[in-house]
């Protein structure tokens, strides 16, 4: 009995650790989309938004700086395209993340009807490997006769 529940509680706590990478790179592609936005846009990198968009993506886009030249299109307006490989980057890394959570909770839903099966009592019927006689039906097999039109008196 310990095994099953040990097997269901590693099923569950990897679920959750699961969750929460994706919660992780799903804010990070939202701040990587914002932070690409505002340098498309020219927003003033002082002013109190732009500096912490910046700020909040300054980790996440570490292994992407300088991997790919920033296209100026005017004085402010910049094309960043790092900025925009590090989103596709970490769109599929969701995609592969959303597919394992898929995956264990199938298997944590199918673990846990296996339990469920392996606990119920024996079916109406039979005594260990030996079958019964099944019991009577709750219920007529025939429908009784309905009657139509209006009843007589």
């Amino acid at each position: 009995m310990a095994a099953r529940d040990l097997r269901l509680t590693v099923a569950t706590v990897s679920k959750a650790l699961l969750w929460l990478v994706y919660a992780w790179v799903v804010v990070n592609i939202v701040l990587l989309f914002l932070a690409f936005i505002l340098r498309l846009l020219g927003a003033n990198p002082q002013a109190g938004f732009s500096e912490w968009v910046y700020d909040s993506v300054a980790r996440s886009m570490a292994p992407f700086r300088g991997l790919f030249e920033p296209i100026v299109l005017t004085d402010d307006s910049v094309l960043d395209t790092s900025l925009l490989f590090a989103m596709i980057v970490y769109a599929i890394v969701a995609l592969f993340l959303s597919a394992a959570i898929d995956w264990v909770s199938r298997r944590l839903s199918e673990r846990r009807w296996q339990l469920a099966t392996e606990a119920a009592p024996a079916p109406i019927g039979s005594y260990g490997d030996t079958p019964m006689a099944a019991p009577p039906p709750a219920y007529p097999q025939t429908p009784p006769p309905h009657r139509q039109g209006p009843q007589p008196r």
